[in-house]
């Protein structure tokens, strides 16, 4: 049994700008990225992705200096000033369907071309991390296009699997990796596998080496059980000592555990696990269905958690919120979210501000 690493190292040279995609234009991405961007880069450089024309007069209309915006387009060399903003055209206008605040065919195809232009540039080595604002699923779906998350789209332009890379929520309170993403509850049993649990423990642990601890105590990894109380020694099922144990004694036989540089233990009851996190007597969890992770992230890290995603050739960060239709037609964005999404991309490029 063994676990793919990255390709390459996913730090590029801190000197190529970020690239954000900016998600549904009908919701809250533009305006957050937009910004956050303007906020928060400083002396850094940003590339956003989406409809150039659309995004420089929104950008105007948020009180961004025009010196500081440059309408580029995908087929030239991007040279940007210090804390210039990039506006890179995708070829889809966003019509007034598009801008609609609710999911719509155009709207669907003009979030995704922005998605794949910025993974394009990522790829080809433009742009040293790749930020996303938020997309619809359902949006994207009606403009004809099978999309069940960024993650798996994300895998699958870098030609991995879709469990070749790693979803996780990185805040100031909890860490917490996903060994499956968005996958119905009842085909758990089918997901659950002792790759894929061992591929998460990996990354989760290769993630908190390079971002989280550079003091001298050895990272701690708590991983949960599918059932309740991790099974209860077989009353509630057999995931725990058929996918789960085997991963975690071959992780603890990994150069990596074996020289105490991260420590594992598991699997443990989920609310155990979220409890001790959320009292700091752990470092990060491994959790091993959506609902699991994401509660305890946004109970406890709202606004602060950052979506990464681990196991691309390029560092990929973003929000843990969705569209928000409804503050984008109040005009009452928070864009927190995208500021700490930006904040931890350039951490994990090795870069500031």
């Amino acid at each position: 049994m063994t676990s793919k690493a990255p390709a390459q190292d996913p730090r590029p040279q801190s000197g190529l700008p970020l690239a954000v995609s900016t998600g549904d234009p009908g919701g809250v991405g533009p305006e957050v990225a937009l910004r956050a961007v303007a906020s928060h880069c400083g002396s850094d450089r940003a590339v956003l992705f989406g409809d150039a024309r659309a995004l420089r007069e929104q950008a105007l209309a948020l009180g961004i200096a025009s010196s500081r915006l440059h309408v580029l387009s995908s087929d030239q060399s991007w040279e940007l000033p210090v804390g210039g903003i990039g506006l890179c055209d995708c070829g889809i206008a966003w019509s007034a369907a598009a801008r609609r605040h609710e999911a719509t065919s155009a709207g669907g195809a003009a979030q995704l071309a922005a998605l794949d232009a910025a993974i394009a540039a990522a790829l080809g080595g433009h742009v040293r991390a790749l930020v996303t604002a938020p997309m619809s699923k359902a949006a994207v779906n009606l403009a004809g296009r099978d999309f069940i998350g960024h993650t798996e789209h994300l895998a699958r332009a870098a030609g991995l699997p879709d469990d070749g890379v790693t979803m996780m929520f990185l805040g100031p309170k909890l860490r917490v990796a996903l060994v499956t993403t968005h996958v119905a509850v009842s085909a758990l049993r089918g997901e659950v596998t002792a790759p894929r649990v061992l591929r998460t423990v990996e990354h989760l642990a290769d993630a908190m080496l390079r971002a989280w601890r550079p003091g001298t105590s050895p990272p701690r990894l708590l991983v949960t059980g599918v059932n309740p109380h991790a099974g209860e020694g077989g009353l509630f099922g057999d995931d725990e000592p058929r996918a789960i144990v085997p991963a975690i004694e071959i992780a603890r036989s990994r150069p990596l555990f074996q020289a105490g540089r991260v420590r594992i233990e598991g699997p443990l009851g989920a609310e155990t696990a979220f409890r001790q996190a959320a009292g700091s007597a752990t470092d990060a969890v491994v959790a091993m269905m959506h609902d699991q992770a994401t509660i305890a992230s946004k109970l406890l890290d709202w606004t602060q958690a950052v979506n990464v995603t681990w196991g691309l050739p390029f560092v990929r960060t973003s929000v843990d919120h969705g569209v928000a239709y409804d503050a984008a037609a109040q005009g009452s964005a928070d864009d927190r979210g995208m500021v700490s999404a930006l904040a931890m991309a350039q951490l994990l490029t090795g870069s500031s501000p």
